[in-house]
């Protein structure tokens, strides 16, 4: 075959399929490395927020199962009213925490969005199960180094999960929630919050236990 016309023919058939394989037109060099670049950067982003929320689930498990727990103290939030309820009916903390947390999960699907609400249960449900499997020692039973220490690590896991992009207290979903229908502040809300908690926390167990929180 004459080498002109069978080159002809290739370019034909290359063409033809690009044609099929880009309707629109094959997508130039440019676009091509910064979809490649834009895949990287997510995939980066993805993964500092997967490490930041595991961090924080270990921390707040960590402050749970070390300080709090074990000295039948509590914590504000969701958190908190599973710390409560597991003092009160012996119920285990890792089922509280799921239990408690699930309408908040619902809460924070329609407010903030399918993407959000996915990684927050998934969140949750790894505290509950590092709470469960975790065999983490119980470090002091001073009240004072209790009430710091287990409060400081169960907020930094609070926050590291929040900066991974979830949530694993859910009354912070509670919070945006109304501080958006009742144009008031989210820190108002969660002081309000608290203090219903800590109320509640001194008729069922008593008023030094609510006030050294």
């Amino acid at each position: 075959m004459n080498p002109f016309l069978a080159n002809l023919i290739v370019q034909s058939t290359k063409n033809f399929r690009d044609k099929k394989k880009y309707p629109k037109g094959k997508p130039s060099e440019y676009k091509l490395a910064k979809k490649y670049h834009d895949f990287i950067v997510s995939l980066k982003r993805n993964f500092k927020n997967f490490i930041l929320i595991i961090i924080g689930i270990f921390s707040a498990s960590f402050g749970f199962k070390g300080f709090l727990l074990t000295n039948d103290f509590i914590d504000g939030g969701a958190t908190g009213i599973s710390l409560l309820v597991a003092a009160v009916t012996g119920v285990p903390l890792y089922i509280l925490i799921i239990a408690v947390n699930l309408p908040f999960v619902i809460l924070g699907y329609k407010i903030m969005g399918q993407r959000f609400a996915i990684k927050t249960a998934l969140a949750i449900m790894g505290l509950a199960l590092c709470v469960a499997v975790v065999p983490f020692p119980n470090v002091t039973d001073d009240d004072l180094l209790v009430a710091i220490f287990g409060g400081f690590f169960l907020g930094a896991g609070i926050g590291l999960s929040i900066r991974g992009g979830a949530v694993i207290d859910g009354t912070e979903i509670l919070a945006i929630f109304l501080s958006r229908k009742f144009s008031t502040t989210i820190g108002d809300i969660i002081i309000l919050i608290n203090i219903i908690i800590f109320s509640v926390a001194a008729y069922f167990l008593s008023i030094e236990i609510a006030c050294t929180q």
